[in-house]
Order: C-alpha cells, then sequence, then structure tokens
C-alpha cells in the first residue's frame, strides 16, 4: 500500500462518516412528516441515486450487476432495510449521540457474532473491548429508562444487530459487488414504508430534506465508504468512520442545541473509547498478518 493510496482512502472514509452525520440535524429540522413518511422518500431518494451510480459504473451489464448478488444478496438487502427502518425511528425516539453511539458499537457486534456463529477466533483483548462496550451501551439503556427514551435505544441496538448479520452476509461474497443489494435495500425499505403511509402529501421543506437524507447523507456517505475500502483495510475503515459518531451530536448540538444526558455522555465515551480500542487491535493483528505472509 502506497502512501497516497492511504491518505486517499483515510481522506474518503473521514469524508463518508462526514455525511453520514448530517442524520441527526437533517431529521431534527423535519417539521410534518412522520417516521413512515421520511423512510418512504428518504428510500426513494437512496434507490435512484445508487441505480445511477451502478447504471454508470455498470452501464449495459447494470442488470446483471443486480442479478449476480444472488439470494444471498437479496436477504442482505432485506436486513439491510429493517435496518433503516429501525434507525429512523431510532432517531426519532431518542437522543442522536445515543442512537449514534449504540451504532458505533457495530464493529464490536458483529465481531461478536462472527464468534457465536462462524466461530472466528476472538482476542482477550478484543473480547474485553466487547464486555466494556456492552456495559457502556447498557448506560444508555439506564439513561432511557429514566428520560423516556429507552424504545429509541432498543431500536438503535436492533439496528446494529440487523447491519452485523448484514456484514455477515458479505464475508461470504467477497467475489461478488454487493453494492446493488445495498441498493436494492432502498427499494424494500420504499415497499415497507408504502403501506403504512396516511397519503403522498408532503410539505416542499420536508421534501427537500428527505431528498437530502437519500443522496446526500446516505448516499453519498455509503458510496464514500465504500470506496473506501478499497484504499485502507476494513479495521481502519471502522476506525476512522467514528467521525459520523463524534460529529452528529455536534451537528445537533449546535443546530438544535439538543445536549443528551450525563448517562448516555458516559455511556458514549465508553462505547467509543471501546470501539477504538477494538478498531487497533484489529489493525495491528492485520499489519502483523500481513508481514508474517511476507517473509
Amino acid at each position: 500500500m502506497t502512501k497516497n493510496r492511504y491518505v486517499i482512502g483515510v481522506c474518503v472514509v473521514l469524508l463518508g462518516g462526514a455525511f453520514l452525520s448530517l442524520s441527526g440535524i437533517f431529521l431534527r429540522h423535519i417539521e410534518y412528516a412522520d417516521g413512515w413518511s421520511i423512510l418512504f422518500y428518504r428510500s426513494s431518494a437512496f434507490f435512484v441515486t445508487m441505480t445511477t451510480i451502478l447504471a454508470f459504473q455498470y452501464r449495459k451489464r447494470t442488470l446483471v450487476a443486480f442479478k449476480a448478488v444472488g439470494r444471498k444478496g437479496l436477504y442482505a438487502a432485506i436486513l439491510l432495510s429493517l435496518g433503516n427502518v429501525f434507525y429512523i425511528f431510532a432517531m426519532l425516539n431518542t437522543t442522536v449521540a445515543n442512537v449514534v453511539f449504540i451504532i458505533g458499537s457495530a464493529p464490536l457486534i458483529t465481531a461478536l457474532l462472527c464468534w457465536l456463529f462462524l466461530k472466528e477466533k476472538v482476542t482477550g483483548w478484543s473480547m474485553l473491548a466487547m464486555v466494556v462496550a456492552l456495559f457502556g451501551i447498557g448506560l444508555m439503556f439506564a439513561d432511557g429508562l429514566t428520560s423516556g427514551g429507552w424504545i429509541g435505544s432498543a431500536l438503535a441496538l436492533a439496528m446494529v444487530v440487523m447491519y452485523a448479520f448484514y456484514l455477515l452476509l458479505l464475508r461470504g461474497s467477497q467475489s461478488t459487488d454487493m453494492v446493488p443489494a445495498t441498493c436494492l435495500s432502498g427499494a424494500i425499505t420504499a415497499l415497507i414504508a408504502l403501506p403504512m403511509l396516511s397519503g403522498f402529501t408532503i410539505s416542499q421543506h420536508d421534501l427537500v430534506i428527505c431528498i437530502l437524507l437519500g443522496t446526500v447523507q446516505f448516499g453519498a456517505g455509503f458510496w464514500l465508504l465504500t470506496i473506501g475500502v478499497r484504499y485502507i483495510p476494513a479495521a481502519e475503515v471502522a476506525l476512522f468512520s467514528l467521525s459520523e459518531s463524534i460529529l452528529n451530536p455536534t451537528w445537533v448540538f449546535i443546530g438544535v442545541g439538543e445536549t443528551p444526558n450525563d448517562l448516555t455522555l458516559y455511556g458514549s465515551g465508553i462505547v467509543l473509547v471501546s470501539v477504538i480500542a477494538y478498531s487497533v487491535i484489529a489493525i495491528r493483528r492485520e499489519k502483523r498478518t500481513t508481514l508474517n505472509s511476507l517473509l
């Protein structure tokens, strides 16, 4: 890996995290639209955005790229769709800080599921990071019980579980471009939201925000993270994409003055430190493996 490629990868991932971090401030500026309307228009905009990118990339072979993901890709799309539903309603039912730091624990939850279901080896230090992170999440749940936001915390955790199983499915499909599956998740999410809509009427203000959520926030953010994986190892992508967890509550604090309670702050700090520690351990392990393979 050349230095230039590495720098490009880090910058792309940081920028992707910055785009993803706009979800909280966008959602807090929604005036009238309910969660299902937000999901429908956001997901529709995401589907159109990703389809356009894939059509530009594959041109005449776009349909072939969608078919190539197969049944596993369809299952992955469904999991990601459910995760999107949980994500939006989590944001609407608790503080942004609560949601993003629970979601930030995704690398640890994924590693835990890999250990449980795939019997992958987990080091003692990694296991310690998982346990500490779960303690931090517990503090945020405790905050939810006292402030009434426990439903949002539960939905955020459910989103993490869906995303972790989504990643497990992708692990066995590394030779196939699974971006079309992610694109397909936008259409599935819109279909899930469709029967829940009370109508298609939405204010121009809210429609613009929903489109920005689907194109700039989720579409551009995810696309940049996908590009970043090509330049730097996955463990480092997980580390640098934590920019989302840090920036998201910052924008909301600056924009609307939303301040998390003490328990959420303590829990967030614990989760953040745990994920950073886990990512550093994973990075060192990857470098050691690479070095051994060269010897």
